[in-house]
């Protein structure tokens, strides 16, 4: 049996943002594992791990890596260093950083959070889409070199 099978009550999540985001997905019947890869970013000079970046959640059907950001600023700017540093080393893994705003959104849209109490922090902004390759394509010369 998976992790993701567990009753939530069981999986210990490190932030009620992870809680709330596994619900959507159950809801909507899309496979998920969460934390199942830890990926070694940086070695000491012995070989050890010295960063490494584990990423909140895997959708299989996706193929896709999913970090929920819902933190200080300075937490923000680390994660999305890690998640670079994650595709400059594996070009061939997909992730997608959901911003406060992406989560907040999510929790409006799908009832889950009441929008009197958020409706400040929203602003407008693009919808979340899973199914879209959250990585640039670059054609012409320049990717040629690159």
């Amino acid at each position: 049996m998976s992790e993701h099978q567990l009753p939530h009550e069981l999986i210990r999540f490190a932030h009620n943002s992870e809680r709330q985001f596994a619900k959507l997905l159950d809801f909507y019947g899309i496979e998920w594992e969460y934390e199942p890869r830890t990926f070694t970013l940086e070695r000491d000079r012995d070989g050890r791990p010295a960063q490494a970046f584990t990423p909140d959640f895997y959708l299989p059907a996706y193929d896709l890596y999913i970090e929920i950001t819902t933190l200080n600023q300075k937490l923000v700017t680390k994660k999305n260093k890690k998640a670079r540093r994650l595709q400059e080393q594996h070009p061939d893994v997909r992730i997608k950083v959901l911003y406060q705003r992406d989560y907040l959104h999510l929790l409006v849209k799908y009832g889950l959070e009441p929008p009197s109490q958020l409706s400040e922090q929203l602003g407008e902004g693009e919808p979340l889409r899973l199914d879209v390759d959250p990585r640039p394509r670059r054609s012409g010369p320049a990717a040629e070199s690159a």
